[in-house]
């Protein structure tokens, strides 16, 4: 989504892959652009493939997206977030600061830097209280991330994203598991949609949006962290029902309730504040969860 935007504005966009798995090109080829994006091996890991990339390439905006993205996923590899994530994020930085290029960074942040909300909005000023690997990684990131800012004087920023989803988004997420398997059972599946806690809250915006806030925040001309959300919170529940809805099913006869997909330190409810990115990036969410869940299903890549 963020090369299709990015080509969109006339950018010359370069994608980088991991050097140890197969180009994974599908979602490129699924939008129509595989061919207008050049892409490049790299191990976000490994410092000086890091440092060669950026002194080749020299580019003037970076989008540090490189990581595993997968919150239940950090619980099972743990090493794994914390490398790509932490590890991942300190190389670009010291590659920017010691190859002297004037490059505007953003680095992906997250909500789940902020654990519950509770009774208070999430904010840029909310301190931070991670509760999963992937939240704990993310928040060192941001960390990472404000100390060059502050010490070095590299334009770097962190956007804290709240869940955005598309037609792309993996079927290891639970909005496409939902929408996946309401497709399957309105076509006459008799399988079941096994959930865990349907009591959780989630803030759902639009992905292809949220593209665009990030790329605003680089055309600042001092950096700044953003929260982007819709400012809407929906339990999963309610997801799950209206998901079922569309297809003109009652979701309470296709799902069941898995105890294995619940976790002790799940974040129940998470609420965001996005005064500031209203306010400084004048930039305003349009789809709320049923656009969100209505564009997923009629957008969907079969």
């Amino acid at each position: 989504m963020l090369a299709k935007f990015l080509l969109s504005k006339n950018y010359n966009v370069i994608g980088t892959c991991r050097r140890d798995s197969k180009i994974n090109s599908k979602n490129l080829e699924l939008l129509g652009i595989y061919n207008k994006v050049k892409l490049e091996l790299l191990d976000i890991t490994d410092y000086k493939s890091v440092f060669e990339l950026i002194k080749n390439t020299k580019p003037n905006e970076i989008y540090c997206l490189a990581a595993q993205s997968s919150v239940s996923l950090s619980f099972l590899k743990p090493k794994e977030t914390i490398d790509s994530i932490i590890i991942g994020s300190l190389n670009l930085l010291e590659a920017v600061k010691l190859s002297n290029l004037k490059a505007k960074i953003y680095f992906a942040g997250s909500s789940e830097c902020f654990g519950p909300s509770l009774d208070f909005l999430l904010s840029e000023e909310t301190p931070l209280n991670p509760k999963s690997p992937y939240g704990i990684a993310k928040s060192s990131a941001h960390w990472l991330v404000k100390n060059y800012r502050e010490n070095y004087g590299i334009f770097s920023c962190t956007g804290f994203l709240f869940n955005h989803e598309s037609p792309l988004r993996p079927k290891n997420f639970v909005t496409q598991k939902i929408i996946q398997s309401c497709i399957q059972i309105s076509s006459g599946s008799k399988d079941f949609l096994e959930l865990g806690n349907l009591n959780i809250s989630r803030d759902w915006g639009w992905a292809p949006e949220y593209v665009q806030a990030m790329w605003m925040m680089l055309q600042l001309d001092c950096p700044e962290d953003f929260v982007v959300a819709t400012g809407e919170s929906h339990s999963l529940k309610k997801f799950v029902d209206l998901s079922f809805q569309y297809f003109g099913l009652n979701w309470k006869n296709h799902v069941k309730i898995n105890n294995e997909f619940f976790r002790k330190t799940e974040i129940l409810e998470s609420k965001a504040d996005i005064k500031k990115a209203k306010t400084i990036l004048n930039w305003k969410p349009q789809k709320k969860i049923d656009d969100i869940i209505v564009g997923m299903i009629e957008n969907r890549f079969d």
